[in-house]
């Protein structure tokens, strides 16, 4: 127990919580679409419940981490001419995944864009169990995500070398618990201001089409999919795809701030200068 109160716990212990938390944007943006189409009175259980869920998915993987890499095993491989590769558990996985994450953000945004039948509160028409279930599903997904993560940050080889196979799993689960704790209590401001802006929501449901798209690359790179002979799928480095999500959110930030500070339409100081030069030039204009 010792190694635990250690610098180096205490440091591992704080970049898998940080990690943790960053891997969650995607689950919390998830929860934010699809509570927001429960009643008002509902949302926060829905929030609640899949968030102690994904914790939950999150221990008990960590406890059968044996039969996690057990699913990196090649079940049986394939060759069909332009196309082979060999499929595993966890390929099967991700891959699914994808394709839920893919059907749910296109479909959201079908409904957010050409609308859908609402109840009488003014909210889609959803059931809690409804949304449970596909908070479940797809917890079920991020959660081999997150563990996979952990597993190759916290070294479970005996001390000095790593934490010991008892101090890495404490390390792991402690840092699952604490950023949950903290998802829990900003899920329901982020949720909030999901709801409350249009843009934001489909800026959202874009993210996760690209994390679709994302997971998608990661089970084909598992299952080792070769085109045309030596064209292997490489897996998309999730730093990119943070960025460019970081970015979008700065950019749409500073759009929200404009159209706060301004009651007036935003001019372009560039357009303004050109039509002064055109009116000089143009006095009929």
């Amino acid at each position: 127990m010792d190694i635990l109160f250690t610098p180096e716990a205490l440091i591992a212990l704080l970049t898998l919580t940080f990690l943790e938390i960053i891997l969650g944007i995607d689950n919390i943006v998830f929860l934010s679409i699809v509570s927001g189409k429960l009643p008002e009175s509902e949302q926060p259980k829905a929030r609640r419940i899949g968030l102690l869920l994904a914790m939950a998915f999150r221990i008990i993987l960590l406890f059968g981490i044996t039969w996690v890499m057990s699913l990196q095993k090649t079940l049986f491989h394939f060759d069909i001419g332009f196309l082979q590769g060999g499929i595993t558990g966890q390929s099967i996985i991700i891959f699914l995944g994808g394709l839920f994450l893919l059907y749910k953000s296109v479909t959201e945004i079908h409904h957010k864009l050409e609308g859908e039948e609402e109840n009488a509160n003014g909210k889609a028409s959803n059931s809690l169990i409804n949304a449970i279930i596909q908070i479940a599903l797809l917890n079920i997904v991020f959660s081999f995500d997150s563990i996979l993560t952990a597993v190759g940050l916290v070294s479970s080889a005996e001390p000095p070398v790593g934490f010991g196979p008892a101090g890495a799993l404490e390390i792991m689960i402690g840092a699952i618990v604490i950023s949950i704790i903290i998802m829990l209590i900003f899920a329901g401001p982020v949720s909030k201001f999901v709801n409350e802006h249009p843009t934001i929501q489909i800026l959202g449901l874009s993210f996760l089409i690209l994390i679709g798209v994302m997971l998608l690359a990661e089970g084909s790179h598992m299952a080792h999919f070769k085109f045309f002979g030596d064209n292997e799928v490489h897996s998309i480095p999730k730093g990119y795809l943070y960025f460019s999500i970081f970015f979008s959110l700065f950019v749409e930030f500073l759009n929200l701030k404009m159209k706060k500070s301004s009651k007036k339409p935003v001019e372009l100081r560039n357009n303004k200068i050109i039509d002064e030069k055109l009116t000089d030039e143009d006095p009929m204009n």
